[in-house]
């Protein structure tokens, strides 16, 4: 009997020590109508606010506390609009717009986000969607790309401030002078809407704000883009020295003041590593080419513009001058990272990419909208190590042929996940300083691994979270959860989701979690601190604490 209750207490101390609590629920609001459009701010700032809406109704809602400051039908906001297809929110200028789709006579309504009065309507502006909507806060107006021209126009008031026939495509990433009012700005062509701009051409222009003047244009190599889902730009735009940086698939450098090309080192690349999804309206491949990477005064460029020859190229960035280009990286189909350490550049062949892509298909009598984003493998896998003085090749391995998932940086050290474990390789000669099974977390196959900290490797598992010394492996904690994938990460907060919609936030000090189950196929939104999460269910608006 004393066996059997030392047995008993055993078994609910080891259930305790496995058992998470549930989020808090901060507040749940219940709203008058169904929720198939929302938009959160994520600012986490004590004013903010959000807003849910179906095809006849809006509302707004304090974040702080879910109580709703207005609800209002979409006709008694304006009588133009009898219903909406489709809602954009600009949290910069405190506006949505609005958009009541009429095959060629499109409504498009610019209501003031905090009290629901329309401020301006037209039906100037045709074929409009969030691609093609860009918001200068510095001019207080959207910049708006349509088939023949681009428009600025006035947030507040909708007054049309000029427009030209000269910049085709959707305005991206921008450096602003308020000195004079310019603009440097790159194009790009959304996937949906290659029809729209067939007049398209690769321009990098800068532009005078309040004219619409365009001061120079020039071109540049590769396609700009952004996520489908996250809506990041993957290009960067800098200016330092009067000299404007692309850093797009490499490098490109114009003068600021004329435009003039001064070098470049950049390739074109089409990430065609991964088929999309059946039904997918958009689709995106992302991270199959490792960023240019700048150790003082050089800058190491992959170029994989041709899937025959690949080569790492190592320029001086002040001139462009070519110092080396590696030996060819044969059939190398992605390169999803590079570093420089120790005097190596260390080459992360093949492994985890990430797709983000939307769908919406017809099942039975409804139709069913998906968002979603996945990390594939992209074969063959391998490591390699260049001598960072000529590009040689300084040693290959063959440990990692069977499988990568990816390959960070700590410190001196070289980590690389198999999968099935943690390697920690000397970057001068390629020696393995420690090999830790991944299963030693108890989490399950590594899907993915982070860096945290100084010192710590997060490993995102198919069951869960583990965290490891790098310096050692040994490993540090570890928080078991159901099957799920990786939804989102903030500092050291992570967040798993299953395919239910069930959420754990993971605190990665400890790696234990909290839990909130919601419906599936519910919405989502984490704020920038990682600290809240808001849920959108058929009527609800839940906001919980990660922590």
């Amino acid at each position: 009997m004393k066996k059997l209750f030392l047995l008993l207490m055993l078994g609910a101390m080891l259930t305790n020590s496995y058992a998470q609590d549930d989020m808090d629920i901060v507040w749940e609001t219940k709203l008058g109508h169904k929720i198939d459009y929302y938009g959160t701010d994520l600012s986490d700032r004590p004013d903010s606010y959000s807003f849910a809406a179906d095809d006849k109704e809006i509302s707004l809602f304090k974040n702080s506390d879910g109580s709703v400051i207005w609800t209002k039908a979409y006709k008694e906001i304006s009588p133009k609009l009898r219903k909406v297809d489709d809602l954009l929110a600009f949290w910069e200028s405190n506006t949505i717009f609005l958009f009541d789709r009429k095959l060629g006579k499109d409504q498009i309504a610019c209501i003031d986000m905090k009290s629901g009065e329309l401020l301006w309507n037209s039906d100037k502006y045709q074929e409009v969607t969030e691609d093609v909507v860009t918001y200068v806060p510095e001019e207080e107006g959207f910049a708006i790309s349509l088939k023949k021209e681009l428009v600025f126009i006035k947030a507040r008031s909708g007054e049309e401030v000029w427009n030209t026939t000269k910049f085709s495509g959707t305005v991206g990433e921008y450096i602003y002078n308020p000195n004079d009012r310019t603009l440097v700005m790159v194009n790009f062509q959304p996937n949906l809407l290659v029809a729209l701009f067939s007049g398209f051409k690769n321009q990098i222009a800068r532009i005078n704000m309040v004219t619409g003047d365009i001061l120079w244009e020039n071109t540049y190599i590769g396609r700009a883009e952004r996520k489908v889902l996250t809506k990041e730009f993957l290009y960067k735009l800098d200016l330092a020295d009067n000299k404007v940086f692309l850093r797009m698939n490499g490098m490109q450098v114009y003068d600021y003041n004329t435009g003039a090309n001064l070098w470049s080192a950049a390739f074109d690349f089409t990430a065609d590593v991964v088929k999309a999804p059946s039904h997918a309206q958009r689709f995106g491949v992302y991270g199959a080419v490792a960023t240019p990477v700048i150790d003082g005064q050089d800058i190491y460029v992959l170029d994989m513009s041709n899937k025959r020859d690949q080569y790492v190229k190592k320029y001086d960035i002040n001139t462009g001058r070519l110092l080396w280009t590696s030996p060819e990286i044969k059939g190398a189909r992605a390169i999803p990272s590079m570093s420089v350490v120790d005097s190596k550049v260390m080459l992360q062949i093949g492994g985890r990419v990430e797709t983000q892509f939307y769908r919406r298909y017809r099942q039975g009598d409804t139709w069913v909208t998906e968002w979603g984003v996945t990390y594939p493998e992209v074969k063959p896998f391998g490591v390699q190590a260049l001598n960072a003085d000529n590009g040689s090749l300084a040693w290959e391995s063959e440990r990692f042929r069977k499988g990568i998932t990816n390959a960070i940086t700590l410190n001196d050290s070289y980590i690389v996940c198999s999968g099935k474990a943690l390697y920690s390789i000397n970057p001068v000669n390629g020696e393995e300083k420690y090999e830790v099974p991944a299963a030693k977390g108890g989490v399950g196959q590594a899907s993915l691994i982070l860096p945290f900290k100084d010192n710590q490797i997060v490993v995102v598992g198919e069951k869960g979270v583990s965290t490891f010394n790098a310096d050692n492996g040994d490993l540090i904690a570890s928080g078991k959860y159901k099957t799920s994938t990786l939804f989102d990460r903030r500092d050291d907060i992570l967040i798993m989701s299953t395919e239910k919609s069930d959420y754990a936030a993971f605190d990665l000090n400890t790696c234990r979690y909290k839990e909130f189950k919601a419906r599936t196929g519910a919405g989502n939104s984490l704020t920038n601190s990682g600290e809240h999460l808001f849920v959108y269910e058929k009527k609800t608006v839940t906001k919980l604490k990660t922590r």
